[in-house]
């Protein structure tokens, strides 16, 4: 096949894709790729269209699996991200509509939970905005360079994210929002200090095995309070937490053993002030 019977195959399969379906999905990012479409037109498409993306770590991985570069990758999430929630009239009878807390001294008034899907929002003025997630990558069988000498047994798992800061930038206190999948509890995600390594952030966390001390696998463990204000939504406030780079790592629901190559998402966010 020609290079522009090639093109012309991609442009057909692109527009059928376009014309046929309301909201891209992960197939449909899936069946461009193989089309041979390069990374710039889809990473377009992606941010042209309106989409119903996946992204779960199990759908991260079989995108990965079926050729997805990241750079596609990370325009998925980002779009997944920007998709705003549909919002729930006050007063209707979904679950997830609770009263709004009392505000404390000084701080912005704390929004009704109105959301209605899996993710992490953070208080903006008043209201539930999302918390963009970033890719994280996971790898087993090493350490982190400043704790090299540092004992690692079976279950220890270095995160690492590109990027030396997060692009959420929150002030103190931080109010965030979790509505967690079905069956999954707020006591499963973890939230982590992230440390600099050059132009990236990483931690160290455990997916099983012994438990280390502060040297270990839970060095970077940051532990959080939060209260139940919905089925499946939890609220967490952060008030005594110091000025550097944090992340809550939802439950992996695949790969338990976090396995070299594994990837991911985190809801990474900065603290200012």
């Amino acid at each position: 096949m020609t290079r522009y019977a090639t093109i012309l195959a991609g442009a057909a399969i692109l527009l059928s894709v376009c014309v046929a379906q309301t909201a891209l999905t992960n197939d449909s990012i899936i069946k461009m790729v193989k089309a041979g479409l390069g990374d710039d037109i889809v990473v377009s498409t992606i941010k042209a269209q309106p989409a119903q993306f996946a992204t779960a770590p199990d759908d991260l991985i079989a995108l990965k699996k079926a050729g997805v570069t990241d750079k596609i990758i990370g325009a998925i999430i980002e779009k997944a991200a920007a998709t705003p929630a549909p919002a729930v009239a006050p007063g209707s009878a979904n679950p997830l509509v609770a009263a709004a807390a009392p505000a404390t001294a000084g701080a912005a008034p704390t929004p009704a939970p109105l959301v209605s899907e899996i993710g992490v929002y953070y208080n903006k003025a008043g209201t539930w905005a999302d918390l963009a997630p970033e890719i994280v990558n996971f790898k087993t069988g090493g350490v982190l360079k400043s704790v090299a000498t540092a004992t690692i047994v079976k279950g220890d798992v270095n995160g690492h994210i590109n990027g030396l800061h997060s692009p959420n930038q929150l002030k103190t206190p931080v109010e965030l929002l979790v509505y967690t999948a079905e069956g999954v509890a707020i006591t499963e995600y973890q939230m982590l200090r992230l440390r600099d390594q050059k132009d990236a952030r990483e931690f160290r966390t455990v997916t099983g095995g012994v438990l280390h001390a502060s040297g270990g696998a839970t060095r970077d463990l940051v532990s959080f309070e939060n209260r139940k204000v919905a089925p499946r939504t939890y609220q967490i406030t952060l008030s005594n937490f110091g000025p550097g780079e944090y992340g809550l790592l939802p439950p992996s629901s695949g790969d338990a053993t976090g396995s070299t190559g594994r990837m991911g998402k985190i809801y990474s966010f900065r603290i200012i002030e």
